[in-house]
Formats: structure tokens, C-alpha cells, sequence
């Protein structure tokens, strides 16, 4: 099956798949940065999707992190014992236009190491503004920002 033909069923059990092999990773040996936990995503995804699809040397701001045909993965990562992150632009400058359906892989590696996956749309919690309105993310919320908004994160970008 070619990525584009890929089904999101078939996709959210490769996420599921990424998480369950990061998370027996880290609970041996927790990550130690942002950066390692971004390339063994990146190289657990190609592992189970096949070679040539994953770019390894993406633009530094691209959003999301991995596109994997109409799929795309934002990594999020933290030492902390928390599910929760600052995310990307509001903005959506850097958006990757192919990628239709945006999921988030979060490496926790403080307490102890987990890491989960989640449909971005529903992580996304809040906004939080610095120098540019960022979305803020948490695995575990209990309601989105777009559901008690009652639009879709489509409506909204």
C-alpha cells in the first residue's frame, strides 16, 4: 500500500506501533533532547512505513515536523513530568500543505518515561502568547480549545 493510499485507521496503528517502541526505548533509557526524540520518530515511522518516504532534513520550521503523505506527525518532547507543551504558530506559516490530518507524538521523559500519541485537533488546549500566538498542547486533555469554541481546527485555520 503507497502512502498516499494509506487509510487513517492504517496510519493511527503506525502511530500506535511508534509510541509502543519509543515508550519500551525510553522506559530503558530515557531521551535525552528534543532532537534525539524527533529522529527516532522519524526513523521509527520509516521503519514501519518503508524507505524514501520520511524526509530526515526538513526545514527547521516546518509544520508538522513529519509529513507522511496526507499525515503528518508533530513531535513534542519534555524532561518534564507533564503531557503538556507549547506547540506551533497559530499562524500556520510553515504549514505543510499536503498534510490534511495532523496527529502529535509526545516523548515524556521526566517521572516516569512515556510516550503517546494524540489527533492534534483535540491536544490543542490553549493559546499562549510570546513574541507569536503559539497553540499549546496536552495529551490528556479533557476538551480541546476548537471544541469549546465549537468550531473544527479546519474551521479555525
Amino acid at each position: 500500500m503507497s502512502v498516499e493510499e494509506m487509510s487513517q485507521a492504517r496510519f493511527e496503528s503506525v502511530l500506535d506501533e511508534i509510541a509502543s517502541l519509543l515508550r519500551t526505548e525510553a522506559q530503558a533509557k530515557p531521551f535525552i533532547e528534543a532532537k534525539q526524540f524527533e529522529n527516532r520518530v522519524r526513523e521509527a515511522t520509516q521503519s514501519i512505513i518503508g524507505p524514501g518516504v520520511i524526509d530526515f532534513s526538513p526545514h527547521a520550521q516546518a509544520f508538522p515536523d513529519i509529513a507522511v503523505g496526507k499525515f503528518g506527525i508533530e513531535v513534542k518532547f519534555t524532561t518534564n513530568d507533564t503531557w503538556r507543551s507549547v506547540a506551533n504558530s497559530v499562524l500556520e506559516t510553515n504549514r505543510i500543505e499536503e498534510v490534511s490530518k495532523v496527529y502529535v507524538m509526545f516523548g515524556k521523559m521526566g517521572g516516569t518515561p512515556d510516550v503517546r500519541w494524540g489527533e492534534y485537533e483535540k491536544c490543542v488546549m490553549h493559546v499562549r502568547t510570546s513574541h507569536v500566538p503559539r497553540f499549546e498542547v496536552q495529551i490528556d486533555a479533557t476538551r480541546s480549545l476548537f471544541e469549546i469554541m465549537g468550531i473544527s481546527y479546519d474551521q479555525f485555520r
